[in-house]
């Protein structure tokens, strides 16, 4: 698992329109975090096929206690960054 020092990580593509979606509301929200394209980095690719029963699906947030979500709403995010204190 890869640990940043913002609130979560956000594994993307480039070509991602949920990716960008997702992003546009978090930096609405003032919520930071740390993107990570798995088409550039391997390890990062793995991560999210493991959160994801083998699929490359994205986005894919991985919060601080190593709880993952793919795909979430702006709404979801901000319940379980809260949540996490």
């Amino acid at each position: 698992m890869i640990v940043t020092n913002d609130s979560f990580t956000m594994y993307t593509t480039t070509w991602c329109g949920y990716c960008t979606r997702l992003k546009s509301q978090l930096k609405r929200a003032g919520i930071s975090y740390t993107e990570i394209d798995i088409e550039t980095d391997p390890a990062a690719a793995q991560v999210v096929a493991q959160v994801n029963r083998g699929n490359l699906t994205v986005p894919t947030v991985v919060f601080g206690d190593g709880s993952a979500m793919t795909n979430p709403s702006v709404s979801q995010v901000s319940t379980k960054l809260a949540a996490l204190g």
